[in-house]
């Protein structure tokens, strides 16, 4: 037992004598009154890695604008927007937020312009208001519960005993996944930011709840002032939103609306029939006629086989868009999300053919 705790106490003393690598400046800025977020030819590496886990990446927002990022595991979605709180300093390329560089902020400052909910609801023990406060220890019991209604969660708090006085067991286990995350995002609404952000904080939401959240918060004359950023799995959660950032290990694949993003896939796709229409069929034939393929029948039938160096070569710049962005607007038959058991987007005739592939999940 001492030797273990021992070995804990000097873990805990290690942690206490470390530095922080993020060094605020002597004075901070001060930052404009309209919300603006810029990111400017940023890169960023995670410390000991080889490849960035960011490059190039442009976009900007201003005030009353949702920027949504949507992209597979591991492309960069939940990078970016710890970027914007400065958790990391980038190795390259411009972040500002309201007109200033995040790095003449001292950090205090900059976290104060924003409201961070992450993808994991966590809840402290107490009472609901205490929980709701910890963004803004003067919100009045009228903005708390303006909060809740926004975040759909009033009508579960009215029932608790106690109301906004009920009480919140440790972890907040006496909530569902989908309650802990609304109690989340109402206590980031509480807090008057310049920017929100919601890191994939819908998924634990029925479509029903994440609809009306969504119109709750488009409606809203305080997020109305600010800017919201969304990184979300399904579609439906970012169709309204003003710009679409499509990532894929770390790159920027596309951006824009959806009604852009669909045009822009249909565009490519006919490019690519017009240009290696035989050549494409011919591997996809060759492909599906394949019976010694280790893969089931829903990945042999991928829409673009890529036989032929100069197709691979071609479809380099589109293909992951294509994949991307198609996955996303098709979901999953099981959740409706862009998830990982859907290895390849349907074609034409989805429907059907998740019908006739459900025997090989």
């Amino acid at each position: 037992m001492v030797p273990r705790a021992q070995a804990s106490a000097d873990r805990i003393n290690e942690l206490f004598n470390s530095k922080s690598t993020i060094i605020d400046p002597k004075e901070s800025v001060k930052a404009l009154e309209k919300p603006e977020l810029s990111f400017k030819d940023v890169e960023f590496f995670y410390d000991g890695a080889e490849e960035a886990a960011l490059k190039n990446v442009n976009f900007s927002a201003k005030i009353g604008d949702t920027v949504a990022i949507i992209g597979g595991t591991g492309s960069g979605k939940t990078t970016l927007i710890n970027l914007i709180p400065r958790f990391y300093d980038i190795d390259k390329g411009l972040i500002t937020v309201n007109g200033q560089n995040i790095k003449n902020y001292r950090q205090h400052d900059l976290r104060d312009l924003i409201a961070l909910t992450p993808q994991k609801a966590t809840l402290f023990t107490g009472t609901v208001r205490d929980n709701l406060k910890y963004g803004n220890p003067n919100a009045s019991d009228e903005e708390l519960w303006h909060a809740l209604d926004v975040a759909q969660a009033s009508d579960f708090i009215k029932e608790l005993d106690g109301g906004l006085d009920g009480h919140v067991e440790q972890g907040g286990d006496n909530f569902s996944g989908g309650q802990k995350q609304r109690l989340a995002i109402a206590r980031s609404l509480a807090k008057k930011a310049s920017i929100y952000i919601f890191d994939d904080s819908f998924s634990a939401l029925d479509f029903k709840t994440d609809a009306n959240l969504r119109a709750a918060l488009k409606k809203d004359p305080e997020i109305k002032k600010s800017i919201v950023v969304i990184v979300a799995q399904r579609i439906s959660t970012v169709v309204d939103a003003d710009t679409i950032l499509v990532l894929e290990d770390g790159k920027m694949t596309g951006v824009g609306t959806h009604q852009e993003l669909k045009k822009k896939t249909k565009h490519i796709k006919k490019s690519l029939t017009r240009r290696f229409g035989k050549e494409i069929n011919n591997g996809r034939k060759q492909q599906n006629d394949s019976k010694t393929s280790w893969r089931p029948a829903r990945f042999r039938t991928a829409w673009w086989p890529g036989s032929g160096r100069k197709t691979k070569t071609f479809l380099a710049n589109h293909k992951t868009f294509i994949r991307l962005y198609e996955k996303a607007l098709a979901g999953c038959q099981f959740c409706g999300r862009f998830c990982n058991r859907i290895s390849n987007f349907p074609s034409t005739n989805s429907k059907n053919s998740w019908k006739s592939n459900d025997s090989n999940l």
